[in-house]
């Protein structure tokens, strides 16, 4: 095994266009950082939201863990800054905004649900 095979370089990859069941989230993109094989689906990656964007309300299955890198969001009510930690449980739900942009880690072991009511 080498260590080398595990490494992703982020500064390397390219941001694309957040596009999820042919929908495209205007004004987020995302990095793919570990591609789980067995599911088909990015387990970790970076969100990079520019100056207004937001994701819909949503639940997270099996939780989720988000870091915030740069910038400033707000999910549930609640303004998370740089170097910020959240740790969502499993079933939680929230959206997410940011007046002025912002860069995640994202942690998502499971495919987020989206829900057509929000009232976070």
């Amino acid at each position: 095994m080498s260590i080398k095979n595990y490494i992703t370089k982020s500064e390397q990859i390219t941001w694309n266009p957040l596009i999820e069941n042919n929908i495209h989230y205007q004004g987020v993109f995302v990095k793919s950082l570990h591609f789980d094989k067995a599911t088909q689906r990015s387990k970790a990656i970076l969100l990079k939201f520019e100056k207004g964007a937001s994701y819909p309300y949503h639940s997270h299955p099996a939780g989720e863990e988000v870091f915030v890198l740069n910038g400033n969001c707000e999910i549930f009510g609640e303004t998370l800054e740089q170097g910020d930690y959240l740790y969502t449980p499993p079933n939680g739900k929230h959206s997410v905004k940011t007046q002025h942009g912002c860069v995640l880690f994202l942690s998502v072991p499971e495919e987020v649900v989206l829900i057509k009511n929000e009232n976070n």
